[in-house]
């Protein structure tokens, strides 16, 4: 039989526990929309980050465990810098798609314009940002080959060149934004052409929001250093069934 010695028993009782890893912290900006909900949702759901902190443009009560809401003034991202140091995170998601004016949270959200992208991924670099992934929706088939797999524009160019460790961008495919046409002429030649909508390829057709958060969700996790660029076929991949590891192989090793 063992005996244990109080005075060892004793001194392992005062010894601190060990501390666990600390989690990453995350900056969310866009979380609106079908898209932006769903990637909120399971980036917050994981609990691999603590906490998940959304830019918001006014007060709201965060009714999501481990979110929290950063107001944001009404200038653009270019004069945030101060802001920096109170929102500290290693980890930044960015999304484009407009808040719907049916849900109240989602008015009170700050959605960034693609236009501000070069200044928001700045400013996000400076709260110590890195890791970043940017989901970037595009009309379907209207995506020129040559930049599916590639850096489309200066300021995707611009944000590569700001020194993140890993950058994700993740073209996901959307129903095409069109105004409705006010004249008869215009409304029936729309019509007319909306035929050519069901020649695009099936590989360039939209996936359901939770889709495209999954593969955000696993490309943060499993990402190696450097850039990534998710084309609309790669997206589509991901979405069919028991496809999403098969995807990420072929994306990310």
């Amino acid at each position: 039989m063992t005996t244990v010695n109080p005075l060892q028993a004793l001194r392992a009782a005062q010894r601190p526990a060990p501390r666990a890893a600390a989690l990453p912290r995350l900056l969310l900006a866009g979380a609106t929309g079908a898209l932006g909900n769903e990637v909120l949702n399971r980036l917050a759901g994981g609990q691999r980050y603590a906490p998940v902190q959304v830019l918001a443009r006014e007060p709201y009560a965060a009714a999501m465990r481990g979110v929290q809401l950063q107001q944001v003034p009404p200038a653009e991202p270019a004069q945030w810098p101060a802001l920096a140091m109170h929102m500290p995170a290693e980890v930044g998601v960015v999304m484009f798609e407009p808040p719907r004016t049916f849900h109240q949270r989602e008015r009170a959200l700050w959605t960034p314009e693609p236009q501000q992208l070069k200044a928001l991924a700045q400013w996000m670099r400076g709260c110590g940002v890195k890791t970043l992934a940017v989901v970037l929706p595009h009309d379907m088939g209207s995506l020129p080959q040559a930049i599916k797999r590639g850096l489309a524009t200066l300021d995707e160019q611009a944000v590569a060149a700001l020194g993140f460790e890993r950058l994700i961008f993740v073209r996901s495919a959307r129903a095409a934004q069109r105004a409705t046409p006010r004249h008869w002429l215009q409304r029936v030649a729309r019509m007319m052409f909306s035929a050519l909508s069901y020649m695009v390829p099936d590989q360039e057709r939209p996936v359901r929001p939770l889709h495209v958060a999954r593969l955000v969700d696993a490309a943060l996790q499993k990402a190696p250093p450097g850039i990534h660029v998710a084309a609309p076929e790669l997206v589509w991949r991901a979405a069919q069934r028991d496809g999403l590891d098969a995807a990420l192989q072929a994306w990310l090793e």
